[in-house]
């Protein structure tokens, strides 16, 4: 009986074996950091794997945004939405896209889609801000359901939203002096590639705490040089979002962490687009200079500089770390 149950063992040993090396690692993120971390889901954290293997590259090479994105315009004209395929000039003249109003691209995170609070929340809270031109991006189709395969999915993505929006500036002879983009967590990379594609030219760009895992060390997350003006807002930094500051102003409102009204990390982590969207609506959201990084952790900042925090206008030429505080109720912002 021993016997058998050796053989037994072995048996299934070698199948393991075999089915490694049937799908080998083929890169290890985060510079060899942890292999599984934790992501908010839309029902609680999510283990995320970060070790790439050969088969999760065959399902990122056969992804095409080409066919899967979809761009749907808002206006106060049209505030339910109407798609504009990419290269569709008869579509987009015949929509309600006005080339002489600011344009703002929304770009989601992982497993968001179009009826997610960050875009039900911002679209609404832009339109009653200003009479703006809103472009939802939707890659849901890409940022689902594999954590490690939205993320790779993020940069072919990234470059058709590149693509969509050179091709529009073209063909309506619009001024990208009059963009705002704003993405949340793997949406704020998305957003800092497309900054990117455009050449850093983008006046104005907010990323909603940017996503941790597997962007430690990459080369292409978010930071200060993706736009004229970049912005950062941490909500949950060090555990779904970065820690570290990337843009030319990064703020850390409750020290980054543990939100007023949030019982969870998916709370923190969303947080941020409440924020953002009370901002537009209605400004408030004061913060007070840190003299560093640690100091907007603990709180323990005194200025004597402050600055406001989202909005729709940019602080281009502003710099630094602030710290605020918030109501854990609307009215969120205290000051």
């Amino acid at each position: 009986m021993k016997a058998v149950v050796i053989i037994l063992g072995l048996a299934i040993a070698a199948v393991a074996v075999l089915a490694v090396e049937e799908d080998p690692v083929i890169a290890k993120l985060d510079d060899g950091g942890p292999r599984f971390q934790y992501m908010p889901g839309p029902n609680g954290p999510q283990l995320v794997d970060l070790w790439l293997r050969l088969s999760d590259v065959l399902q990122i090479a056969r992804y095409n945004p080409e066919n899967s994105n979809r761009y749907v315009l808002f206006t106060r004209s049209n505030p339910s939405g109407e798609e504009i395929p990419s290269g569709s000039d008869v579509a987009l003249y015949s929509s309600t896209y006005d080339v002489t109003k600011k344009t703002v691209v929304l770009t989601h995170g992982w497993l968001n889609t179009p009826s997610s609070d960050f875009n039900v929340q911002l679209i609404s809270a832009y339109l009653d801000a200003e009479d703006v031109n809103v472009i939802m991006v939707d890659w849901s189709e890409g940022a689902a359901p594999n954590y490690l395969i939205a993320m790779n999915n993020v940069i072919k993505s990234a470059d058709h939203v590149g693509k969509f929006v050179k091709w529009l500036l073209d063909i309506t002879g619009g001024d990208i002096n009059n963009y705002h983009i704003i993405g949340h967590s793997l949406g704020a990379h998305l957003a800092g590639i497309v900054g990117r594609y455009l050449d850093g030219k983008v006046p104005y760009l907010t990323g909603l705490d940017p996503a941790l895992p597997g962007w430690i060390t990459h080369k292409q997350s978010i930071s200060k040089d993706v736009a004229l003006y970049t912005e950062i807002i941490h909500t949950d930094a060090g555990l779904s979002g970065v820690l570290l500051p990337r843009g030319d102003v990064d703020f850390y409102p409750n020290g980054g962490r543990e939100m007023p009204g949030c019982s969870d990390r998916s709370c923190d982590h969303h947080k941020c687009v409440f924020y953002m969207a009370e901002s537009l609506r209605y400004g408030g959201f004061t913060g007070v200079r840190c003299d560093d990084f640690s100091a907007a952790l603990v709180g323990r900042c005194q200025g004597p500089d402050s600055l406001k925090m989202g909005g729709t206008k940019p602080k281009t030429g502003s710099s630094g770390i602030f710290h605020l505080d918030t109501n854990a109720e609307s009215p969120l912002s205290k000051f």
